[in-house]
């Protein structure tokens, strides 16, 4: 008779934390010597195309506490909205500009400051045109699995407004929770991960 085989049983979720700095941005961490500089940091160089900005973005727990050991990662289009990858097939993207960067957040304020460019807008599967947006994967320590989100850019409303993302939203009034609010010099975004304003994740 055919025995059960239970030895290959799923194993238990582990949280991302709170080891993110250290194992992904070792150097930010202040483990020095295991890469040059970590990976991601500098996803935009001197000689890339478009306009250069500054996103400032904060993420709040449950409770309205900022967390000081999260990690972002960003993925976006180039100036021209075309993306630096393999798959690519409307044209070569901006080879100085590398479209992936990973962001930690300051341990002290929670900060996280993203330099890069302003993305170009992007077709929908059905060909219609996506508002310049960033995507974002935030793992900290107490996320069992990566968070997906994006952030859309409060000066880009008449491309908001007819993004086939957001206005497919079955709760129009949490589409400010994707928006990052223009300031003088750079945006604003504060991503909560429960509560009243919690954030809208994707299940991607």
């Amino acid at each position: 008779m055919a025995q059960s085989l239970r030895r290959l049983q799923e194993t238990a979720s582990q949280t991302a934390g709170p080891y993110v700095h250290i194992g992904l941005t070792p150097n930010f961490g202040g483990i020095a010597g295991v890469y040059p500089h970590d990976l991601g940091s500098a996803p935009v160089n001197a000689k890339a195309r478009g306009e250069r900005i500054t996103i400032k973005m904060r993420i709040f727990d449950g409770t309205g506490t900022v967390l000081r050991d999260a990690l972002v990662e960003t993925w976006q289009a180039d100036t021209d909205g075309l993306y630096n990858s393999p798959s690519e097939t409307r044209g070569k993207a901006d080879p100085n500009f590398q479209g992936w960067g990973r962001f930690p957040s300051d341990m002290e304020t929670g900060e996280i400051a993203i330099e890069t460019i302003k993305p170009g807008r992007v077709p929908f599967p059905d060909g219609r045109l996506m508002a310049p947006h960033i995507s974002l994967w935030i793992v900290a320590r107490g996320i069992n699995l990566g968070l997906a989100t994006r952030l859309y850019f409060s000066d880009e409303e008449t491309a908001n407004a007819e993004d086939p993302v957001l206005t497919r939203l079955e709760h129009q009034n949490r589409v400010e929770t994707l928006i990052g609010r223009k300031e003088s010099a750079h945006y604003l975004f504060d991503i909560h991960l429960q509560g009243e304003r919690e954030t809208v994740f994707f299940d991607i």
